[in-house]
């Protein structure tokens, strides 16, 4: 992974020049009259539609949409000439770019994959990503090379694709995991959809599911995109983000199961940091870790967050029991599980996991059952 350095304001205002600037040196070629690339579109309609996602984006963060689409569109002049709709174009991709500078960090507004919600930085990544796919479209059909900064597709896909394995370069990634290209060995897609993070809510926190961007900064000692009380994030916390990036890059990392931040709602401050080893195991058992930063502890949140996270993740048919491994002397933590619903595993399930996992010896086990292994 490269890295993405830029705001998400200044990618999609990148984004927005670079197609324009491509497209411009075609405003005198017919695009009512040329088919987009592989789509159902001429390329003039795809203009208007990357104009439409643009504003629907900024209408949604704006608005503060929660549980549908804000009801407007918006709609060319019929006497709307190519420079005109890249007027249009240039105009919805300030007013997003503008919306996502100015919205609080902590904001989600609606949108229904898969996760019927989305934060600033989800709209930016959407934002990027209709205006570099559709200029691709047009440029296809209008026989221009396209190519954005690789900086600009690896935005989309470690914000959108967490589940997609990263290939050669950021863009024939970005091609190939949207049905628009081909790489080596992987079979052609066919139906795909992006994935913005999964955010689980509590009395007091909300459980921030973290993108491979947010990981990879993580890992590196940035904060992620967010903003920790005192210190910042644990050591845990900082190892946990290396083996999301690790996932990522083998392409087994699964965003329902990787690293969640702790968000405290009264100041929108991280407090920690909690999440799964890794997807379930053939048997339906997840591994479960977490911490705090030292400034957080004692209030009750790591038992909050874990007892929210445990009941999300086993009311899925797959999953039947998670599992803790807790060093031996860690009182403190040995506690939260308790609390948080899990008891300790007897001397049989000690030592299997000991001898089958590897397990040291130094780490006591601590079990939460679904209903159906209970049953």
């Amino acid at each position: 992974m490269g890295g993405v350095t830029g705001e998400p304001g200044e990618l999609v205002e990148e984004a927005v020049a670079g197609a324009v600037a491509l497209l411009r040196s075609a405003v005198d070629r017919d695009w009512a009259g040329v088919r987009a690339g592989r789509l159902d579109w001429s390329c003039r309609d795809t203009a208007e539609h990357i104009a439409g996602d643009l504003i629907a984006y900024a209408g949604q963060l704006a608005g503060r949409a929660q549980n549908a689409w804000v009801p407007f569109d918006i709609a060319l002049e019929e006497d709307a000439d190519n420079e005109g709709i890249l007027h249009v174009i240039e105009t919805t991709g300030t007013l997003l770019t503008t919306t996502i500078r100015t919205t609080p960090r902590e904001v989600r507004a609606f949108h229904p994959y898969p996760f019927r919600s989305a934060n600033r930085v989800g709209f930016a990544a959407m934002g990027v990503a209709e205006v570099l796919l559709h200029t691709h479209d047009i440029a296809e059909g209008l026989g221009l090379r396209y190519e954005p900064a690789a900086e600009l597709a690896e935005f989309v896909l470690t914000t959108l694709f967490p589940h997609i394995q990263p290939g050669p370069t950021p863009w024939t990634t970005l091609l190939w995991a949207t049905g628009r290209g081909d790489l080596p060995g992987r079979a052609p897609v066919t139906e795909w959809r992006w994935r913005n993070n999964l955010v689980i809510p509590t009395d007091r926190l909300t459980l921030q599911g973290v993108t491979p961007a947010s990981a990879a900064d993580l890992r590196t000692g940035g904060d992620g995109g967010f903003e920790w009380v005192g210190g910042g994030p644990f050591e845990g916390t900082r190892e946990a983000a290396g083996m999301m990036v690790k996932a990522y890059e083998e392409g087994t990392h699964r965003p329902e199961w990787g690293l969640f931040v702790l968000v405290r709602r009264e100041d929108g401050r991280a407090v920690g940091g909690m999440g799964f080893h890794g997807v379930p195991d053939e048997q339906g058992h997840a591994e479960v870790g977490y911490d705090l930063a030292e400034a957080a502890r004692g209030h009750g949140y790591a038992t909050e967050a874990l007892r929210a996270l445990s009941e999300h993740a086993l009311a899925r048919d797959d999953v039947q029991l998670l599992v803790a491994a807790i060093e031996t002397d860690n009182l403190p933590s040995q506690g939260v599980a308790t609390r948080a619903g899990y008891v300790r595993a007897t001397v049989e399930e000690e030592r299997t996991a000991h001898e089958e996992q590897d397990m040291e010896r130094t780490l006591q086990l601590y079990i939460r059952r679904g209903r159906l292994s209970e049953a």
